[in-house]
């Protein structure tokens, strides 16, 4: 991967397109060679089908490196897609940018783990679909899962940003008991603080 990876950022999953890419490139290369091993190299086409055979070769080689150079990596921060045979690449998707991923799988695509995968999001990109993915379900199930982990993330720094400027904050006329123990309550609920954390902060609320 030639993305360079930001500090605190790790690398879960790498994912290429399929190797059913090569399938047709491949099939045309052995074609045009068997017919061009069968015919009289002496003929008026024997020539012919030698040189004609370097044009499934040529497509062979440049689906090979597109499948080297076409990655898509998901981290613990965003979703990095690389792509580019003559040139590089590099689309970048946030993971609090994603709003849904979906995926599809033809038959010969549930046999050979296959399939296309799409991504909503509400950056510039929008919607994108790829196509020809290996492990369309894994990509999937990770990208969902560490979006989650993303949010919960990122709901624990506002809860301790919470905490510290309840620690530090002096009594007003304006400070809402109520409103700042139901904070504190539905931080209990998601699972974000403890019990004891949440009778340290609601002694601390009822004493200011």
């Amino acid at each position: 991967m030639k993305t360079q990876i930001k500090k605190n950022e790790k690398v879960i999953l790498t994912i290429k397109k399929h190797w059913f890419v090569l399938l047709n490139p491949i099939i045309a290369t052995l074609f045009m060679l068997i017919i061009a091993l069968l015919s009289d190299y002496y003929s008026e086409f024997g020539k012919f089908y030698l040189i004609v055979v370097g044009l499934p070769v040529v497509w062979l080689i440049y689906n090979v490196l597109d499948r080297n150079t076409n990655l898509w990596a998901v981290t613990n921060l965003r979703i990095i897609d690389e792509y580019g045979v003559f040139s590089n690449n590099t689309k970048e998707t946030p993971l609090d940018k994603i709003n849904n991923v979906s995926y599809r799988q033809p038959l010969l695509g549930r046999i050979f783990n296959y399939g296309d995968v799409q991504i909503q999001s509400a950056a510039e990109s929008g919607s994108t679909l790829h196509k020809m993915v290996e492990r369309p379900k894994v990509l999937k199930d990770t990208i969902t899962q560490y979006q989650e982990r993303y949010k919960q993330e990122q709901i624990k720094e506002q809860a301790q940003s919470l905490a510290k400027a309840m620690g530090e904050q002096k009594p007003s006329a304006g400070f809402d008991i109520s409103e700042e123990l139901t904070k504190l309550h539905e931080l209990k609920e998601k699972g974000i603080i403890t019990e004891d954390d949440f009778q340290k902060g609601k002694d601390k609320i009822l004493n200011n």
